[in-house]
């Protein structure tokens, strides 16, 4: 699946699961990672997984939704 990463960060929801992250990630730490390192291990491990739940119909899936209306014709 293609992730449209600047689409993502300008999407309100996705900040504030990138916020929630660096809060977790800052505990494990045990200092404040900040907002772009957050970002970016958020990105890299939990966007994918984000995007196929939460924007099954969005323009940042539309690969996934063309293949899995390939495979039903």
């Amino acid at each position: 699946m293609n992730i449209d990463a600047k689409k993502l960060l300008r999407n309100k929801k996705v900040i504030a699961e990138i916020n929630r992250h660096k809060w977790l990630e800052s505990e494990i730490a045990g200092y404040d990672i900040g907002f772009e390192a957050a970002a970016e291990s958020w990105l890299k491990n939990h966007a994918v997984a984000w995007v196929a739940y939460h924007m099954k119909n969005s323009s940042t899936t539309s690969a996934a939704s063309a293949s899995k209306k390939k495979k039903r014709s």
